[in-house]
């Protein structure tokens, strides 16, 4: 659902002159000191990148779904550390609060996170709970009007900078599994992280560990003001999450695709431009028909989304795909840069790097094969 086609073409060219201009020539540099300069994040909040999806009564430009994965293929042009500082106000970090939050929870936090005032951060993936995330354990007890929180969350995207924490816990000991589980809106006050994280890729994205240790939490910030419906929640957030993360894989082939053709209309070898030599043009051709049929799925389904239609089938179906193909055309890329595509100069290497990620995060590939199967057993029986 596309609300006003030309508004939206005015910011998506906002969007990718500022990809184009300012965020490019950066990349080599914040993947080496690991860290986006203080500047960027400022103009960041000056073009409302961090309120992307947040409603408009709140402050934010309230994109649907369609306007979302556009965004998305946009930010694709750039590192996936500059998308990553912004995607969790955009998704993870406040989607919980939009979704279920109570209209207090609402009106505090979702103002802040739309105008970049504050970044928020989602804690769900724990030393032992990754893709069985409904085996978590860290604990919240009830005392008085508060909860006291207590456990360790890993791999926790912009846990240094982040004001506040969406925090999934236990809060019935008692239940076993996805039922006994809470959605906690925790400031970053009294908490305590870990070492920054060493990463394969994705520099200048950074994570680390997050420690509850006798965290105190006001009753007011469980999210919904309901137990144990947390685990729901996040389900809501991550197919919303997969779609977007597939949408920006997308747009990374695309720039991948873009930078091998032009690479192989310069390099010459045996007398001739390899981009004329046959097996070059089927690596580009298996490259370009790939990322074409992810951005078709993409799309397809953030359009049932906004319909109002149950998407998580095709959300995981996209992620799947797109953080799959988007693997194997950086894979080719390198393959068409030759030594030079092995080489940190060209920055082809980094990408190939940092594309790897998205297999595992927001749900494994195996996760996702799981989803759909398990949907589509479902829907045969029914």
């Amino acid at each position: 659902m596309i609300r006003d086609a030309e508004s939206l073409q005015v910011l998506l060219d906002a969007i990718a002159r500022f990809v184009r201009e300012r965020l490019v020539p950066l990349e080599q540099q914040v993947a080496e000191q690991d860290r986006i300069p203080d500047a960027i994040v400022d103009e960041m909040r000056e073009l409302g990148l961090f309120g992307l999806t947040i409603p408009e009564e709140y402050g934010g430009l309230g994109l649907t779904m369609e306007e979302e994965v556009l965004v998305a293929f946009e930010l694709g042009q750039t590192s996936p550390a500059f998308r990553s500082l912004i995607g969790t106000n955009n998704g993870i970090g406040s989607a919980a609060i939009v979704f279920d939050g109570t209209h207090e929870q609402k009106r505090q936090y979702l103002p802040r996170y739309a105008s970049g005032e504050i970044i928020g951060s989602f804690c769900l993936t724990e030393p032992d709970a990754g893709s069985d995330s409904a085996s978590l354990t860290t604990s919240a007890d009830v005392d008085g009007e508060h909860y006291v929180l207590n456990g360790t969350k890993r791999f926790i995207t912009n846990a240094p900078r982040a004001g506040t924490f969406t925090v999934l816990a236990r809060t019935d000991a008692a239940i076993a599994g996805a039922r006994g589980i809470s959605a906690f809106i925790v400031d970053s006050d009294g908490i305590t992280l870990g070492p920054a994280d060493h990463k394969m890729g994705q520099q200048g994205s950074q994570t680390c560990d997050v420690v509850f240790d006798n965290v105190r939490v006001p009753r007011g910030n469980l999210i919904g003001g309901r137990e144990g419906e947390g685990f729901i929640t996040a389900m809501k957030v991550l197919d919303r999450g997969r779609l977007h993360i597939a949408a920006f894989a997308t747009g990374i082939s695309e720039r991948l695709i873009r930078e091998s053709a032009e690479y192989a209309l310069q390099r010459k070898q045996f007398g001739k431009p390899i981009a004329e030599h046959q097996l070059i043009q089927a690596m580009l051709a298996d490259s370009r028909t790939e990322a074409y049929a992810a951005r078709c799925m993409v799309i397809d389904a953030a359009r049932s989304k906004d319909d109002g239609r149950e998407v998580s089938t095709e959300a995981s179906c996209c992620k799947l795909f797109a953080t799959e193909a988007v693997g194997r055309i950086a894979d080719r890329a390198v393959q068409i840069f030759g030594g030079y595509g092995y080489m940190a100069e060209y920055g082809i290497e980094r990408t190939y790097r940092d594309v790897r990620l998205f297999r595992l995060y927001e749900g494994t590939s195996q996760i996702q094969q799981l989803i759909i199967a398990r949907n589509l057993l479902r829907e045969m029986a029914l």
